[in-house]
């Protein structure tokens, strides 16, 4: 790793209109914290980027000084990738706008905009397009990776809706990416991740769906949960493409649980709705019916609302771990290990929540070599999600959490690269198929030979591999 001199720091301080952090600076160690708080490492500088040209700048200046990259927006990489220990840490959350063409249906997103301006942008016409379901994410990484969300069985999953990008290469240039403009490098971005160039602008396609949404949730015991699931998966292949139906396993906290059921292990299944609420409620019903749940919430809310539910009201603070599984089918035994959530610790119990969301709709209908995002087959994607605060529980509860999702490895058929955290190349593996892993490496060995823009879930180039 290069060393960078007084002199010439200052020189790219005259240089970007953002501005440079150093280790010491006001604001470095809140620009250097992400979304999960084991994440400690300290770069040797932070490029605060406020445009395009400062972002060529920024790359310009690591390749001159053999600086490791990391990209933010908005730091959900449970790995926390975008912080390089030692490197440049190219900052493109002030780079956070979003502007609306309501007659056209697009939206052109700047790389550092976090999924709640583009909501907010957009709903303010009653459109949307998809996005994740934590406001707080960053549009560039979800985009990225594929994007799932409450819109995608109608609409599709987030890189389907993309029109356009523009990004920096790792020679610094400016690339436009769509059907006509190189277009190789356009089905790459849908779902290969951060490692061909920095996209510093997104255009998408717009929907109008409206305001309005519902969450209805039904909880149960776990022994009781299993049944109950079977018929839900069974209305889940059917359900009409505004519901999304849910499940999840764990010890619940929710505010409104009655006090006898805090802290239990409980299960629930459900759907999310989007559009008129009306017309939620016979399935509503149906899901209501398959059982006799301990607690239920069934509640209309504000599609903005929805999509800021998820928000961790504790932020930062926590510490994180997750694996995931794509399952092609939810077989009864993947249900009972799903709601089982793997072995119990000896020292107490460690495992993590778990959950499903159902997949299908428009996500399958768009021909697998369309874009890089695979597993288009995939009819719900399970994650096991740890957090926790005392460090010394962190061997404990990766440990728990690994054997959680080592439960559901016999059902799955993939992994969604956005969830995919230290498997390195074989999770990679998992996420692509061999048949598209040749076309990516092919892309890479085009766009960034030198595999600079590593810090991700690598596709590494063929000759030049540096190690993720």
């Amino acid at each position: 790793m290069g060393t960078v001199s007084a002199g010439r720091l200052g020189r790219l301080s005259d240089e970007l209109d953002g501005r440079v952090l150093l280790p010491g600076d006001a604001d470095y160690d809140r620009a250097r914290a992400v979304w999960n708080a084991m994440v400690d490492r300290r770069p040797r500088l932070i490029a605060r980027c406020v445009s395009t040209d400062d972002v060529a700048v920024a790359v310009h200046f690591a390749r001159d000084h053999d600086l490791e990259i990391g990209v933010r927006c908005g730091g959900h990489s449970v790995l926390g990738l975008c912080v390089p220990d030692g490197g440049i840490m190219i900052d493109l959350t002030p780079m956070g706008g979003a502007r609306v063409d309501r007659e056209h249906g697009r939206a052109w997103v700047q790389g550092g905009a976090l999924l709640g301006a583009l909501d907010r942008a957009t709903q303010a016409y009653g459109l949307a397009t998809t996005a994740g379901n934590v406001s707080h994410t960053g549009v560039g990484g979800l985009t990225l990776g594929g994007g799932m969300g409450w819109l995608a069985r109608q609409y599709g999953l987030s890189c389907d809706n993309v029109k356009a990008f523009e990004l920096i290469t790792a020679e610094g240039n400016l690339v436009r990416a769509s059907n006509t403009d190189n277009p190789e490098l356009y089905w790459g971005l849908r779902g290969g991740g951060g490692n061909f160039g920095i996209v510093t602008e997104f255009e998408f396609r717009l929907h109008p769906i409206g305001t309005e949404a519902l969450v209805a949730e039904f909880y149960f015991r776990p022994e009781e949960a299993p049944a109950v699931m079977r018929e839900w998966r069974d209305l889940s292949a059917t359900a009409p493409r505004q519901a999304t139906f849910t499940a999840w396993s764990g010890r619940s906290g929710a505010s409104f649980l009655p006090p006898d059921l805090q802290g239990k292990s409980l299960a629930n299944v459900g759907l999310v709705w989007v559009g008129d609420p009306d017309d939620s409620r016979s399935l509503v019903k149906s899901v209501q019916a398959l059982g006799r749940p301990v607690a239920q919430r069934i509640e209309a809310m504000s599609y903005l609302a929805l999509q800021s539910i998820d928000d961790d009201i504790e932020g930062h603070t926590l510490r994180r771990y997750w694996k995931g599984h794509y399952l092609g089918y939810l077989t009864d035994e993947a249900i009972q290990a799903f709601v089982e959530r793997g072995a119990t610790d000896e020292g107490g119990d460690h495992r993590p929540a778990v959950s499903l969301q159902a997949y299908g709709g428009a996500i399958a209908e768009v021909a697998d070599d369309t874009t890089a995002f695979s597993q288009r087959a995939t009819e719900f994607e399970f994650v096991a999600a740890a957090r926790w605060s005392d460090p010394e529980e962190d061997d404990v509860r990766m440990s728990a959490a690994r054997a959680c999702a080592a439960s559901l490895d016999p059902f799955a058929i993939g992994a969604y690269v956005n969830v995919l955290s230290d498997e390195g190349a074989a999770g990679v593996r998992r996420a692509y198929s061999p048949r598209k892993l040749v076309r990516l490496t092919a892309l890479k060995d085009a766009y960034d030979p030198d595999n600079v823009f590593h810090l991700n879930q690598n596709i590494k180039p063929s000759g030049h591999p540096r190690p993720a």
